[in-house]
């Protein structure tokens, strides 16, 4: 996710400081990722130059100035067009799963006990985020559901490249 369309995104509920913002965001969207202060602040800058927050106020402290920023009318427009734009089906082509593979079987290596390693690591996960869904929200349940369709995802596919080992090392070896 863009950081700068999600800060747009919390700053349409209503001004918010730096660390206001930062908090909101790893509550809801930094799925144990927090954003690091001075990425949040870069990206306010950015904003600000382009228009799309202002400076809504300033308060004085013991510290530094503590700005508070608003979303701009240009700030709504930009956020409207990100939210109506779908996000690029990515297909993975080329993903690292299958390069482990491919790599396995042309240095020789035993591809089933990668594969075998990579499942257990997914149900793992998978397990993970079902206890995540037990106990939290509906919009954590949301987020754990959205990756464990992936990962049921990549379970097939790995069952499947399983399946077809002998033949991918025989057309890799062509």
């Amino acid at each position: 996710m863009a950081v700068s369309h999600a800060l747009l995104g919390l700053l349409e509920a209503g001004p918010r400081h730096g660390y206001e913002l930062k908090r909101e965001y790893d509550e809801r969207f930094a799925g144990g990722r927090p954003l690091a202060f001075g990425q949040v602040y870069a990206t306010l800058a950015r904003l600000l130059r382009n228009g799309l927050v202002e400076v809504d106020a300033v308060e004085a402290g013991a510290g530094p100035e503590r700005k508070r920023y608003a979303i701009t009318d240009l700030g709504v427009t930009d956020l409207d067009k990100w939210l109506g734009r779908p996000e690029p089906p990515e297909p993975h082509l080329q993903t690292v799963l299958f390069a482990k593979v491919a790599l396995a079987l042309l240095s020789g290596r035993p591809a089933t006990a990668f594969l075998d390693v990579q499942r257990a690591a997914h149900l793992r996960r998978m397990r993970e985020l079902t206890a995540l869904k037990a106990k939290g929200d509906l919009a954590a349940k949301l987020v754990a559901d959205y990756a464990l369709f992936h990962l049921e995802a990549d379970l097939r596919w790995l069952e499947l490249t399983a399946a077809r080992l002998e033949e991918l090392a025989a057309e890799l070896s062509r």
